[in-house]
């Protein structure tokens, strides 16, 4: 300014005149939120979901209700995938024993949410609900304390719980048909310390669990 003048410093104006201009010092990053993200990053990268989107809801639903997320314990490397072809590894069998294990009694809906959650087609869980071999042996998968790739061994009594109440689900298998499955088994049961593993009642000696 001229002389004799109110000196002013000058001020470069904001892009457009309502524009807010912060500083660092503006910002209130939340404390929790840099190990928030971080922990969300390794459990996406390790999990590798389908679907990015609605993994993600499922993770942070999960995590503000205190309860088990969809997440593998470890990154599943091609090799191991498989299994099938529709995503249910064991890294996912895995997720779904640590979700629902713990509790005693499961509903239908709370299965097909947490199915949902992993990502995994609705048509394969559909498969599962009708008993029979197959579903028996993804049953042992999912609740046997044996290593991945192991025999996938349970208890007989557990076995046998399943099997009735799936049965009594099913409504066509007899009670002589469970218990010729479960006379077929015992013999190997007996030998195996009282547990029971997939290839016991995948023999073609064995009788069929399902009623198709």
């Amino acid at each position: 300014m001229t002389r004799g003048s109110e000196t002013h410093s000058a001020v470069m104006p904001a892009v457009g005149d309502d524009t807010p201009m912060y500083c660092s010092q503006q910002i209130n990053i939340p404390p929790d939120l840099p190990d928030v993200l971080k922990q969300f990053t390794k459990a996406a990268i390790r999990t590798q979901p389908a679907d990015v989107l609605q993994w993600s809801a499922a993770y942070f639903d999960a995590l503000s209700k205190g309860e088990t997320p969809p997440v593998k314990e470890r990154l599943e490397m091609p090799v191991a995938t498989q299994k099938t072809d529709t995503g249910l590894t064991p890294g996912i069998l895995s997720v779904l024993n640590r979700q629902l294990g713990p509790k005693k009694v499961v509903s239908l809906a709370e299965v097909e949410q947490k199915w949902k959650d992993n990502c995994l087609p609705t048509e394969r869980l559909e498969n599962l609900m009708q008993i029979g071999s197959f579903a028996m042996k993804v049953i042992c998968e999912i609740l046997t304390k044996d290593p991945e790739g192991g025999a996938a061994r349970i208890p007989f009594i557990q076995f046998k719980e399943l099997y009735t109440y799936l049965a009594q689900i099913d409504g066509d298998i007899s009670e002589e048909q469970m218990e010729s499955v479960f006379t077929y088994l015992q013999y190997h049961v007996d030998k195996q310390d009282g547990m029971v593993q997939p290839r016991n009642f995948l023999s073609a000696d064995c009788p069929k669990l399902g009623s198709a």
